[in-house]
């Protein structure tokens, strides 16, 4: 889980400006690391963009800010390593409408409250869905409320279901992660939702807004790998049909590369990111060039044509 969260803008004369930020580790964000993302951001035209370095990855996205009329403002968050990206993308869409509702970069210390409370937030979700007793504590204060409030039948059928439900529901998430980890995402999309069911009869509306976006994430690994094999099919076809010509028509490769590259910062696959990105540049100069040459080769016509005899 996250051991730093920050916000950032990009302003387009600039670039990067960090508006607030928090760490649970002695750890800062470098202005290495922010152009590094920056880049990703803009030259790229990224929404979600992620920097490894050492043990450490960032990673950061676009919000969507249209009720506050800004653009380019950006959350993101520290991981180690060897964490997945996927339960911070599961819990973004909830931090994203959090994070505008409370923007206001004028009270640096009141963001960086927000964030600090975010975290914090994230960490005892996660520890809900590791450690049953925590849900099942939970359970109690809600049952003593109900009570106070009369509610004798909503009171017991939740004590009821809570003597099971939190070590299904743990049992289920640790599964559907297993499945995840060895690649059958349908399997564990499944189970996601299922102990997203769960959740939801004991009243966990925060865990089954986080399960079930986790599924619907999990869900688009089938179809962008799918996606990722009918591109790299189209590129060795459109190689195989331009062999013999003189100058092969790049730029008709552009969308695909794109896309590639769009897959490979999707999966965190940053080797293959770095190559596709070399390779779009590289293509990018063939088209430069190929123009150049049509250029010329029209102004050497018109020159030859305006010979006198």
């Amino acid at each position: 889980m996250p051991v730093g969260l920050f916000l950032f803008e990009i302003d387009e004369s600039f670039g990067p400006n960090l508006i607030a930020d928090y760490y649970l580790i002695d750890i800062k964000l470098s202005s290495d690391i922010l152009e590094k993302l920056n880049e990703k951001h803009i030259e790229k035209k990224l929404n979600e963009a992620i920097i490894k370095k050492e043990d450490i990855k960032y990673y950061s996205s676009k919000l969507n800010t249209k009720n506050l009329e800004k653009e380019n403002l950006y959350l993101g968050c520290i991981l180690r390593n060897d964490e997945n990206l996927l339960s911070f993308k599961s819990l973004f869409a909830n931090i994203q409408n959090q994070v505008i509702e409370h923007y206001n970069p004028k009270e640096k210390k009141k963001m960086q409250n927000f964030l600090k409370e975010t975290i914090t937030s994230i960490l005892n979700l996660i520890e809900k869905l590791k450690e049953p007793k925590i849900i099942k504590d939970t359970i109690n204060e809600k049952t003593k409320v109900m009570l106070d409030e009369g509610k004798l039948q909503e009171a017991k059928e939740l004590i009821n279901l809570g003597e099971a439900i939190p070590n299904e529901l743990s049992e289920l998430v640790k599964e559907a992660d297993r499945l995840f980890n060895e690649g059958e995402y349908k399997k564990s999309k499944k189970k996601f939702l299922k102990a997203a069911e769960q959740a939801e009869l004991i009243q966990e509306i925060e865990i089954v807004s986080f399960l079930t976006t986790k599924a619907q994430n999990i869900g688009n690994y089938p179809d962008l790998i799918k996606e990722k094999e009918k591109i790299h099919k189209d590129i060795k076809k459109f190689i195989i049909d331009n062999e013999n010509k003189e100058f092969r028509v790049y730029k008709s490769l552009t969308p695909n590369i794109e896309r590639l590259i769009e897959i490979s910062n999707y999966f965190e696959d940053l080797e293959n990111y770095d190559f596709l990105i070399s390779l779009l540049e590289n293509i990018e100069n063939a088209i430069t060039l190929y123009d150049k040459l049509l250029e010329i080769d029209y102004d050497i016509i018109q020159k030859i044509n305006k010979i006198k005899e």
